[in-house]
């Protein structure tokens, strides 16, 4: 009887330890899910523009974000309810779910390690087929737009992309009225440093020369969306990684304490 009359204090003080373990996991663990789903709206709102412009299709991306974070910020209320209830099977469940979400984290992040060469090369394939059919989809034109503004950029490479674009032939031919000038090309306002002075339609023999005089962006799009994708895509998988194998801790923790409030069949000694 002295060793059972030992273990009870010590289980006694376990408990608590561990509710409290499991009730701060289950917290941090809900208010990671609120923050991806949080990435998710801001994905939708901000970067699907930009998603037109890739070669490689992610039209879900920000779906995929927008339900994980739900998913995650609902497990996580659930993992704090089995703590503070004391529902063994609750607490199993969300175990499960945290080995799920393990081996997502670990996918995804390993993924945007491997591939994030293939994001950027899509963005190059992207990004001239917009420049070549400027003008023919709106939608992907708008995007090009607001990339050019946003990152200060002009072309996929560099403004010289634009003298291979019909667009900027056409425009070129209509705003000089000569049908026999070839040399000639126009480029979008997007492409202006200032919009005032900018010398971009049709653009003049001299910004061949020297295409700052003409008030044009120098550097293509490209190398900045490169650095921006590779530089965000690795912080970001680096960090999902991080956060994937804390959920070691929290399987570890559910599966204690739902076992410890597992109810067991008494024994029984006759003697």
């Amino acid at each position: 009887t002295g060793g059972r009359d030992e273990k009870r204090p010590n289980k006694g003080r376990i408990m608590p330890l561990l509710r409290l373990a499991l009730l701060i996991f289950s917290f941090l663990f809900w208010a990671a899910g609120l923050a991806i789903f949080t990435l998710g709206v801001w994905a939708q709102a901000s970067l699907s523009d930009y998603m037109l412009l890739s070669a490689n299709r992610y039209p879900n991306a920000p779906i995929i974000l927008l339900g994980t974070g739900a998913a995650v910020t609902a497990w996580g209320f659930l993992g704090c309810l089995g703590v503070a209830a004391n529902l063994p099977y609750l607490l199993r469940a969300y175990g499960f779910f945290q080995l799920a979400t393990l081996m997502g984290g670990l996918a995804a992040g390993l993924s945007g390690l491997f591939y994030r060469e293939d994001i950027a090369e899509g963005f190059r394939s992207g990004l001239k087929k917009a420049v070549l059919d400027y003008g023919e989809d709106e939608g992907h034109a708008d995007a090009l737009d607001s990339l050019q503004r946003a990152l200060e950029c002009c072309g996929a490479e560099g403004w010289r992309d634009w003298l291979m674009s019909d667009w900027a032939i056409q425009d070129a031919v209509y705003s000089t009225g000569s049908l026999g000038n070839d040399s000639s090309v126009s480029l979008p306002d997007s492409c202006c440093i200032k919009r005032k002075g900018c010398r971009n339609r049709p653009l003049p023999e001299s910004g061949f020369r020297n295409i700052k005089l003409a008030g044009i962006y120098t550097h293509g799009c490209f190398l900045k969306v490169f650095s921006l994708v590779n530089d965000n895509v690795f912080h970001i998988a680096a960090t999902v990684l991080g956060l994937a194998f804390t959920q070691v801790a929290g399987i570890a923790l559910a599966c204690l304490l739902a076992n410890r409030l597992s109810p067991r069949l008494p024994f029984s000694f006759h003697y």
